[in-house]
């Protein structure tokens, strides 16, 4: 059995994500220019030039569901960014991505992609 990207869930420990806890972080997020918007997905980065793990910070408001539906879609956000940090597919930097109802029952593998693809669109939009 394989991910969406190709690698054996069992083969390494599931990586940690960072979480974003402080305000300032939250604000510069807010008057960050590097947002994309795939689908459901919305994804705000803002680059860091220190050499720390990105850190993520999830989105889910009430009109996703009920809070079964916002937890899972938490869930399913972050095991699609765990993803792409054990790809090497995650830069340094803070993320908000915010997600609505339709994540909850979207297939995997398009889920990652899109994922992927807003996260790349996010940070490619500064270089």
């Amino acid at each position: 059995m394989t991910t969406a990207l190709g690698r054996d869930p069992l083969a390494a420990p599931r990586p940690k994500l960072w979480r974003v806890s402080d305000r300032s972080t939250f604000v510069a997020l807010r008057r960050s220019d590097h947002r994309v918007r795939r689908g459901a997905l919305s994804v705000t980065w803002l680059p860091d030039d220190r050499p720390t793990p990105p850190r993520v910070a999830l989105a889910v408001g009430r009109g996703a569901g009920g809070a079964v539906v916002r937890n899972r879609v938490r869930r399913r956000l972050r095991a699609a960014l765990r993803e792409l940090l054990v790809a090497g597919r995650l830069p340094a930097g803070a993320y908000l991505v915010g997600a609505g109802r339709t994540v909850a029952d979207h297939p995997w593998p398009a889920l990652v992609a899109q994922l992927d693809d807003a996260v790349a669109a996010a940070t490619r939009s500064s270089r």
